[in-house]
């Protein structure tokens, strides 16, 4: 999203280096440059206002040759070699972000070691040939004082919409393209976006690892409890310093004072939960190597031997940013921690997630693995897959699959209507293209009100459009009714992967697609395990579900209610129904907390063959709380 203009040039090949082979190349490569711009939309340009040096632009680049294999070692190479032999290799990636690599190109990155520059790559292989870039095994220190900075509006993390945001890996307008790492690990230095993928098309990254020297949630574990203090042993990796009886967390180009909000972890049961620490009334004072002392006229709920984690709740970064992209594969990706809203997929098509796990490293001694969502869907459309994965210790939901409401401000004529992004987190990135079909719906009940398709979109400001449409809307449309964009809307199949230690929801779900969540394990979320919502008026998360099956899942003393399916009409209407057909069979669930499922404004809701485990009841409509529903079907499930 952005500049729409940005397209490339061709190479800068010198006449010398055109030879007709690589001409008829060099034509098809902008050929295939200029129609994947085509097929995206005419993606975002990136605003650049640093490094243009270091990270030319498209039009800057050469056009690499096809079939020749690049070698980088970041100890024993120099950025004066060849390159292209195995025996003179260059020492960074700065000479591949000078070219656009092609069908059959070889990037292998022979030792481990510190890279300070960024991979800024484009390249545009075939399916039979495509571009490789292949990391050896062992620890890659990245540090980000040169790395490539853009600008990024980012769903639900946007507290800093104007800041550069430094890039480790970055994969612009390119097809075809591989990434392995024979179990690589990137340990990130500082704040950083771990990989971008924008305006491209299959790409796969496979078997790598991240985390962080020094992560951005800090750590403690208390070790007693007194009236009036606690003692406390700071983990290793969370640097400090006491100033004037203040705790202040000390990090790799960032610090801040302890924040009020925590999140509990308690290692003998996997619990972990959220609660605020009055921290300004607190006064910390050091007491030996690693270890403080907390004082407080009344003790806030400090406990012997579990965990605390804080972080800054200033949303600035993604750790992982897919946008205006098809065709993304992750398979093999063990991540340790991340920095940021997780991997987020913004206008994306067809991801899928295999194999991934995100849990702290075992010898670490760390409880906390993702900064807050793990997994982050925002107006996407195809597949999502999330397949055999394990999704644990982050500091809200690990899933998240939603699109975005937005208000209208002003009916300006019958084909043409003003809307605004109303959410503080959520805005700066282009809500609709042309041809997209849209819903307008009503606020109040969050039911549909009719349906129209977008011929054009001018740009107000970073929150408002303008959109024009092909038909006349009706004449009671009005200010403060919501659009949402539904050619947006992804099918989700989640399967074979385990949820736990999350404090918030497992998967928050809310798209009208095909949705199918199966043989997966949800231990002890601290809120419910599945969230099926909607709203108009709060996060202005959209949209209502149409078809969701959830079957042959486990649910282990997850909060209650287990499954909450609660759109946020603030009006309801007899008979008139937000979601409809969900489907909730053979599932288990042992039971913390009753009800085991909640259902508000749904129809066509089946709750059959499930067995219900220490609920203490044996009739199933008290393991149930339904308000405002129709034709409810429950049978043959098992009270035990």
């Amino acid at each position: 999203m952005g500049n729409r203009n940005l397209i490339p040039s061709g190479s800068s090949c010198s006449a010398s280096e055109q030879t007709p082979g690589f001409i008829k190349f060099r034509k098809w490569a902008f050929a295939v440059l200029v129609t994947l711009l085509v097929v995206f939309g005419g993606f975002a340009g990136v605003s650049d206002t640093s490094n243009k040096s270091q990270y030319p632009s498209l039009d800057q680049r050469k056009m690499s040759p096809e079939n020749i294999t690049y070698f980088i070692d970041p100890i024993k190479g120099d950025d004066r070699n060849s390159g292209t032999e195995k025996s003179s290799p260059w020492k960074s990636f700065a000479n591949i972000n000078r070219l656009v690599l092609s069908k059959g190109n070889k990037v292998k990155v022979l030792s481990p070691g510190e890279l300070r520059t960024s991979l800024f790559v484009v390249g545009i292989g075939t399916k039979d040939a495509p571009v490789k870039i292949e990391f050896a095994p062992g620890r890659y220190d990245f540090f980000p004082e040169s790395a490539v900075k853009r600008k990024f509006n980012i769903s639900n993390t946007n507290d800093a919409p104007d800041s550069l945001k430094s890039t480790a890996f970055y994969i612009l307008r390119s097809k075809n393209l591989m990434i392995t790492g024979k179990g690589a690990e990137f340990i990130f230095r500082g704040k950083v976006m771990e990989t971008v993928i924008d305006s491209s098309e299959n790409i796969n990254i496979e078997n790598v690892c991240f985390d962080y020297s020094r992560p951005t949630v800090s750590e403690m574990k208390i070790i007693s409890v007194s009236d009036n203090y606690a003692i406390a042993e700071i983990h290793k990796d969370s640097k400090y310093k006491i100033e004037k009886d203040r705790l202040i967390w000390i990090g790799e180009g960032w610090n801040h004072g302890a924040q009020k909000l925590w999140q509990v972890f308690n290692p003998e049961t996997g619990d972990v939960y959220r609660k605020n620490f009055p921290v300004k009334r607190m006064s910390f004072s050091e007491i030996g190597s690693g270890k403080i002392r907390i004082d407080f006229n009344r003790n806030p709920g400090f406990k012997s031997g579990l965990v605390y984690q804080n972080r800054n709740t200033f949303r600035d970064y993604a750790a992982v940013f897919t946008r205006n992209s098809k065709n993304i594969f992750w398979k093999d990706i063990n991540v340790y921690f991340m920095h940021g809203m997780g991997f987020v997929s913004q206008f994306a098509e067809n991801i899928t997630f295999e194999k991934m796990k995100v849990a702290p490293r075992k010898v670490s001694g760390r409880t906390c693995a993702a900064w807050a969502d793990i997994l982050h869907f925002s107006g996407c459309r195809g597949q999502i897959e999330i397949n055999n994965c394990f999704l644990s210790a982050a500091n809200d939901d690990a899933v998240n699959v939603h699109g975005t409401h937005l208000r209208i401000v002003d009916v300006v004529s019958d084909k043409k209507v003003r809307v605004e992004f109303m959410h503080p987190q959520t805005y700066g990135f282009t809500p609709f293209f042309k041809g997209d079909s849209i819903e307008f719906i009503s606020e109040k009940t969050l039911l549909p009100i009719s349906e129209n398709v977008v011929i054009g979109i001018s740009k107000i400001n970073e929150k408002e459009y303008e959109l024009n449409l092909k038909d006349p809307m009706p004449q009671y449309i009005r200010n403060k009714n919501v659009i949402e964009n539904i050619t947006w809307t992804p099918d989700v199949h989640i399967k074979g992967t385990t949820v736990t230690h999350i404090p918030t929801r497992g998967i928050l779900i809310t798209t009208r697609s095909k949705v199918v969540v199966e043989k997966n394990e949800f231990l002890r979320t601290h809120m419910s395990a599945l969230l099926i919502a909607d709203d108009a008026n709060n996060w202005y998360e959209s949209g209502y579900v149409r078809n969701m099956t959830i079957k042959h899942n486990r649910f282990i003393e997850c909060g209650s209610p287990v499954i909450n399916i609660y759109p946020e009409n603030s009006l309801v209407k007899k008979g008139q129904y937000v979601h409809k057909n969900i489907r909730i069979d053979d599932n288990y669930f042992l039971v913390k907390r009753l009800p085991v499922l909640s259902v508000k404004s749904t129809s066509n809701i089946t709750f059959t063959g499930n067995v219900i485990d220490g609920s203490g009841k044996d009739k199933v409509k008290d393991i149930l709380s339904l308000k405002s529903c129709g034709n409810v079907k429950t049978e043959d499930n098992k009270l035990k």
